[in-house]
């Protein structure tokens, strides 16, 4: 870095000329004036080593006649070339050193900076009758994602003819200024070779990635729960520069069945019937999954007893069924003519004391 251009000076600046730019610039970024600006500190610590080589007449005269300073043995990408006081100062005065230097100290990092990236995870939902959640199914579900561009295979660069690099006209460097203070750093459009052997993808405008909708068969299985969550891999959106695409993440919705009630993996039903068949007891026909058994109702049965069919539930994920839970409800009879009404008395003469 040129020690007179750090201090905003020709070459040929007299020692009165090097003393005021010295008191001015470390004024401005002396760290007492910048508590806690790292930045700030750098620079007030180059400008006092400028200082005290230009002010020393054998250390400038080496510095003149060598070129030798301490301060380049290290390279950065980004450079500060120094102070050009004839250029009109930009933005406010009073900003500190580290919001005028935020484009170099804190560059942004865009959400594709070439670096591989994890695709995203991608949401959707199915809606299912019971009967097809009770005997598992497969769906499409349709989704919009973000797949590798077939122009570019994903890299977001084409090959064209080798040619002079436009943004920095071949030198490799692009220049530009933060109110007074000059900066260089290497091109990003050539990576600092001054020529271009590849463009920016027109299809997918660099990215790598283009939009497109798809349908993603999803297998749902047998007894799925209502708000279960199934996860198809690689479905998801697409990775970029090379990495693995995200997931598909199904959620289910089983819509309520007007019989069957479920109850984790076992299935109730109610059953009605009539006075005389719980006393009497009966063999009633009981609907299942598979269609309708033989169910006996032994004598005396009483309202809300129930009644458990093995292996006739819903299906488990771990193998085999849950069982089919029959709930007894006793449906009372309209008794309105006399002879009815005549015989209930009589019955609740037998039996009115349970």
């Amino acid at each position: 870095m040129d020690l007179y251009s750090l201090l905003g000076l020709a070459p040929g600046a007299s020692p009165a000329e090097i003393k005021r730019a010295y008191r001015r610039l470390s004024r401005r970024y002396h760290p007492d004036i910048n508590p806690g600006d790292k930045a700030a500190e750098t620079l007030y610590r180059r400008i006092s080593e400028a200082y005290e080589i230009l002010v020393d007449p054998d250390r400038r005269r080496t510095y003149d006649t060598t070129g030798a300073n301490a301060a380049d043995e290290h390279t950065t990408t980004f450079e500060f070339t120094g102070f050009d006081f004839s250029a009109t100062a930009q933005g406010s005065q009073a900003a500190t050193f580290t919001e005028l230097f935020a484009e170099v100290l804190h560059p942004s990092i865009s959400p594709d900076d070439g670096r591989p990236q994890v695709g995203a995870d991608i949401h959707a939902a199915v809606t299912l009758p019971f009967e097809d959640a009770m005997r598992g199914v497969e769906r499409q579900v349709v989704v919009t994602r973000q797949d590798v561009c077939h122009a570019c295979g994903g890299t977001g660069v084409v090959r064209t003819p080798e040619g002079r690099c436009a943004p920095c006209h071949g030198s490799g460097k692009v220049r530009w200024a933060r109110g007074h203070m000059v900066f260089t750093k290497s091109c990003a459009a050539c990576t600092g070779s001054g020529r271009q052997r590849t463009a920016r993808c027109a299809v997918c405008a660099g990215h790598g990635l283009h939009v497109r909708s798809e349908g993603v068969p999803v297998t749902i299985p047998a007894g799925v729960h209502e708000g279960a969550r199934l996860r198809v891999a690689d479905r998801g959106h697409a990775g970029r520069r090379g990495a693995r695409n995200g997931d598909l993440y199904v959620t289910v919705h089983v819509q309520p069945h007007a019989v069957f009630r479920r109850q984790g993996d076992d299935l109730c039903i109610e059953l009605p019937i009539g006075v005389h068949d719980a006393v009497l007891g009966t063999r009633v026909e009981v609907p299942t999954l598979e269609g309708s058994v033989k169910l006996r109702i032994p004598p005396g049965t009483q309202a809300g007893q129930r009644f458990r069919l093995s292996e006739r539930g819903a299906p488990k994920a771990s193998g085999g069924r849950g069982d089919l839970l029959v709930e007894v409800r006793i449906v009372l009879p309209q008794v309105v003519d006399e002879r009815g009404k005549e015989l209930m008395r009589e019955f609740g003469k037998l039996y009115g004391h349970g």
